[in-house]
């Protein structure tokens, strides 16, 4: 038996085992059980939705907001609400990506602009004292002098 004999052998066996494989998977699929949507599933999944909306609009509930886009990743307003909510919870680079989000979905939402250039605008003014607070704390430590000698003015 030469070397490519066996190699010829070998794949052959690789492909059958590869069918016997996939005939299992496709052969086994219909037992596995399918969840049926049963009506009392499908009210009580709106209901969720609607209790979260409704928490997410009103109270500006991060949780229920989260909860409601899980069940509807592609509804505009709750997107629009969770960007409120995380507005009000300052955390405005997620708000803008809520809200960006929603803008693609719907463009003609009404002051949603407004609200992403509000938000980019406090994200701003938030970044900007920031960066001169971090300056003058490298300033002060650079000033700072780190030495064994006894300060100036003091005897031993």
């Amino acid at each position: 038996m030469t070397l490519c004999d066996f190699i010829g052998r070998r794949k052959e066996s690789m492909r059958a085992a590869g069918a016997m494989v996939l005939a299992c998977v496709l052969l086994s699929t219909p037992a596995w059980p399918q969840q049926a949507a049963s009506p009392a599933a499908a009210k009580r999944a709106a209901a969720e939705l609607k209790r979260d909306s409704a928490l997410c609009r009103a109270n500006a509930s991060l949780e229920a907001c989260y909860d409601a886009i899980r069940r509807s990743p592609s509804d505009p307003a709750l997107l629009v609400a969770l960007g409120d909510a995380l507005a009000r919870a300052n955390r405005q680079p997620d708000a803008i990506r809520a809200y960006k989000r929603a803008a693609e979905l719907a463009p003609d939402t009404p002051k949603l602009a407004a609200k992403i250039g509000a938000a980019e605008a406090k994200l701003a003014s938030q970044r900007a004292p920031g960066k001169s607070i971090q300056g003058a704390a490298i300033r002060q430590a650079s000033a700072k002098r780190y030495s064994n000698a006894a300060p100036e003015g003091q005897s031993h």
